[in-house]
């Protein structure tokens, strides 16, 4: 598919001024109130669009760039007000700033699309609630994105620097909103892109809690609707092992606090536990399609865990406490997963395949979701990273044409000698 004519990059050193980081609201008061005011402007320019586009096809040319001036704005506060970018805004939405947003030329738009528009970006508004998105500050009113900026700000007030992985998120907010406020807007009639390696171009870096996804997106769409009810055997036996798992755990805590590690034995069976699950959320919620086994096994969504590695006593002490900002990233991805799950529950049984977008948002709230879990039960000493893009799967490998059979060359006997 072609490239979505929306699209966000980012040119950001993760450096923050603590003072501006301090006072970011107070900074943001006068680009928050210009903001309301051009909103009543554009929205009225809006509406004027969209009879536009519905009679000839096309945004006109004054109204494209009033309209995209607005994206690219309300873009760059939401990232100045996210600390997703550390300069002061202009006031006039050019891309002069660490977050800028490039918006292609007017292309034809079809009618039907642009008519019942209000109506088909429901499920659109739905995500952009927990990833951020929205017209008023182009991607910033999202749990995740809230979250990312609530633990940023901690972090950026403490080191001067902000998370490249609560950045990355950020980003990603921003590039889903700034496409969705654009298809409000009819600038374009290409449907917001929920996948996070659509807006995210940086990789997320090697962790010792990997998550690998090699799914077609086709989905059996008897096994869509009945899903939930398939899945209750596996979740009968998540909730008992369960409770094994957390007494593993404990017993290793003490073991870690110890010898400095988490025994073999306890490692392999949390571990398993985590993989376990990881691929029963993923059949659960749709972003996995076959019925995975009661034992780890090869599945299209597949978690691997490092063996052990020494541990620090002090951290692993105060486990628990560490990983609470974790656990505010993974509530706000779990809340990500339902609603993949729910619309992607209607758009399966519609057309027999999971949007890859929604399935990729997915599979990386479950990877940081298994990162979280890990890093709690002791499984690695890393800590979760929340950049979101996930690596692309291995390429396959082309088939080789068969070499035709050929008989096997037999040289010649050599000639007799001549006679001297």
């Amino acid at each position: 598919m072609d490239a979505h004519p929306i699209r966000i990059s980012v040119d950001d050193n993760l450096r923050r001024s603590r003072l501006t980081v301090f006072f970011r609201l107070l900074l943001a008061i006068p680009h928050l109130i210009w903001v309301a005011l051009w909103t009543v402007v554009a929205l009225l320019a809006a509406v004027v669009n969209w009879f536009a586009v519905l009679i000839t096809t096309r945004t006109p040319r004054p109204f494209h760039r009033f309209l995209s001036a607005y994206v690219r704005y309300t873009t760059q506060v939401g990232a100045f007000l996210w600390l997703t970018a550390n300069p002061f805004p202009g006031f006039v939405g050019d891309n002069r700033y660490p977050v800028a947003v490039e918006i292609a030329e007017p292309q034809p738009q079809r009618r039907l699309v642009t008519l019942f528009k209000i109506v088909l970006v429901v499920p659109a508004l739905l995500l952009a609630a927990i990833i951020g998105g929205g017209l008023t500050f182009g991607g910033g009113w999202g749990d995740l994105a809230a979250v990312a900026a609530f633990l940023g700000w901690f972090a950026a007030l403490v080191t001067g620097r902000m998370p490249r992985g609560l950045r990355n998120l950020g980003v990603w907010s921003l590039g889903y909103g700034a496409q969705l406020s654009a298809y409000l807007l009819s600038l374009t009639d290409r449907y917001p892109n929920s996948d996070p390696n659509e807006h995210v171009l940086e990789p997320a870096p090697e962790r010792s809690v990997r998550l690998a996804l090699e799914d077609d997106g086709r989905r059996s769409r008897l096994t869509v609707f009945f899903r939930f009810l398939l899945a209750i055997p596996h979740l009968i036996v998540l909730s008992l092992w369960v409770y094994a798992v957390y007494l593993a755990a404990f017993v290793g805590w003490i073991a870690a606090l110890v010898i400095g590690r988490l025994p073999d034995p306890l490692h392999r069976f949390i571990a398993a536990y985590v993989a376990y699950a990881a691929q029963v959320y993923a059949y659960l919620f749709l972003i996995a399609n076959p019925v995975p086994g009661f034992v780890v096994q090869s599945y299209p969504l597949l978690v691997t865990i490092d063996p052990p590695a020494r541990q620090h006593r002090l951290v692993t002490l105060f486990r628990l406490v560490l990983a609470l900002p974790a656990f505010l990233i993974a509530l706000a991805l779990a809340y990500l997963l339902f609603v993949v799950a729910f619309l992607g529950w209607f758009a399966a049984l519609a057309t027999g395949r999971m949007p890859t977008g929604m399935r990729n948002a997915g599979a990386a709230a479950i990877r940081y979701m298994s990162q979280t879990y890990a890093y709690m039960l002791l499984l690695t000493p890393q800590y979760p990273h929340s950049c979101p893009t996930l690596p692309a799967p291995a390429p396959a490998e082309p088939e080789r044409e068969p070499v035709p059979y050929a008989e096997p060359y037999i040289s010649p006997p050599p000639e007799p000698e001549a006679a001297a």
